[in-house]
């Protein structure tokens, strides 16, 4: 007899193939080309002497430190560290700048004393046009670095404002966030196999 499956399983397999779904349509969207030109920008100025800043809102602050982690401590390679900044962890900054500025500032503010010419502003929000992720890149252009957004299908007000916009094919906030972080982990592997030629994975 067989065993009865649970509702809790049947909705874990709609969301798995809900997923799947979702990464058959990446394989044909402009995402894979604008993520590959993306990490063409940031091995540039990571070459250069340059850095990458990252952030975002709620889930997205937290996908912008882990991406920044992937480059400071290594993804798949043993390699020198790469200058990866995550705003979204600056509590003390975020707080500060929250209160005397406002909210829509907390990241334009830490990027316009952080960024140079030449440096890399990662913007990761699923709508698009969460307020303070598009001050911050439009702050970043007018500083003379690399403007790239990570979001939705439809691109919300940052894919007017950025060099680079990777629009994932979905609008259902967890696959654009999924989506993004599997884009975001193959942009980090792609900076890290150029930068390091020579460079083996680690022991096991």
């Amino acid at each position: 007899m067989g065993r009865c499956v649970t509702d809790a399983e049947l909705l874990l397999r709609a969301r798995v193939a809900d997923s799947v779904a979702a990464g058959r349509r990446l394989l044909d969207s402009d995402a894979v080309a604008a993520t590959a030109t993306a990490a063409a920008h940031v091995t540039a100025s990571l070459r250069a002497g340059g850095k990458v800043l990252f952030f975002g809102n709620g889930g997205s602050a937290c996908d912008a430190g882990h991406l920044a982690a992937e480059l400071l401590g290594r993804f798949a390679l043993e390699r020198r560290s790469l200058a990866a900044v995550c705003l979204s962890d600056h509590t003390a900054a975020l707080t500060a700048i929250g209160n005397d500025y406002g909210y829509d500032e907390v990241f334009a503010r830490q990027v316009a004393g952080l960024g140079r010419p030449g440096d890399v502003a990662v913007g990761l929000s699923t709508s698009g046009s969460s307020p303070n992720v598009v001050r911050a890149l439009e702050t970043a252009r007018e500083l003379g670095l690399v403007t790239v957004a990570l979001t939705g299908a439809g691109g919300g007000k940052v894919a007017a404002v950025v060099d680079v916009c990777v629009r994932v094919p979905s609008e259902e906030t967890p696959r654009v966030q999924e989506l993004c972080m599997l884009l975001g982990h193959t942009l980090c592997e792609i900076v890290e196999r150029d930068l390091s030629a020579t460079a083996t994975p680690p022991a096991r």
